[in-house]
């Protein structure tokens, strides 16, 4: 008697309440298999510790991982809810390749169609990042930045091997930055673009689960 084996579980992490409110909340329908939403805590520290626990023991050793939340947008031209697919994430200690960077950005772009998705490396910083030192991680190629995308995924890849990736909405650019005006409206944007993108996260995990040819 064949037995199918069971579908490869999902963990989609985030660090804030806010964001996990906007996970929590969206559309959770299509799913490709086990989804657990988490969130990790502020800063890489937070996010490394709190992803290896999680990911310990045989259990875990299929999960793929998506991190998952806001952003700060690097590039001149960025704005308040455009979307960012990590090529890679980089932070100090490694850099990570993320898997089905074309999948996520395809459906992304049909679930918000007229809405800007960048694509390139995503870069970790352990504070918030402003002015000239925005200007310096733009100068290494990076697109955007934010504290928990690069940590969770080194620790998804350190526990095991393992498919994962990274999707970030961008909450402030540098012509957006968090301390202006302007700024609550550009969390809505980015609050609301958040919780419509969770059908994407599962299109690119049923993609993960279809038979290697």
């Amino acid at each position: 008697m064949n037995h199918q084996p069971a579908p490869a579980p999902l963990l989609i992490a985030c660090a804030l309440g806010i964001e996990h409110l906007a996970l929590r909340t969206g559309d959770r329908s299509g799913t490709g298999g086990p989804v657990t939403f988490v969130r990790t805590g502020m800063g890489p520290r937070a996010a490394e510790r709190f992803v290896t626990r999680r990911l310990a023991g045989p259990a875990q050793a299929d999960t793929a991982v998506l991190a998952t939340g806001f952003c700060a947008g690097l590039a001149p031209g960025m704005h308040p809810g455009d979307l960012v697919v990590a090529e890679e994430t980089r932070d100090p200690r490694g850099t990570v390749p993320c898997v089905g960077t074309e999948l996520l950005v395809k459906e992304l772009a049909r679930l918000l169609p007229g809405r800007t998705v960048h694509i390139g490396p995503l870069t970790g910083s352990d504070h918030v990042v402003r002015g000239p030192e925005r200007s310096a991680l733009r100068a290494t190629g990076a697109i955007a930045v934010d504290m928990e995308s690069a940590a969770t995924l080194l620790a998804a890849v350190r526990t095991g091997e393992r498919p994962v990736a990274a999707v970030r909405v961008v909450v402030d650019a540098p012509e957006h930055e968090l301390v202006r005006i302007g700024t609550v409206r550009g969390g809505i944007s980015a609050f609301r673009v958040l919780r419509s993108i969770l059908p994407a996260f599962f299109e690119w995990h049923r993609s993960l689960l279809l038979p290697r040819r």
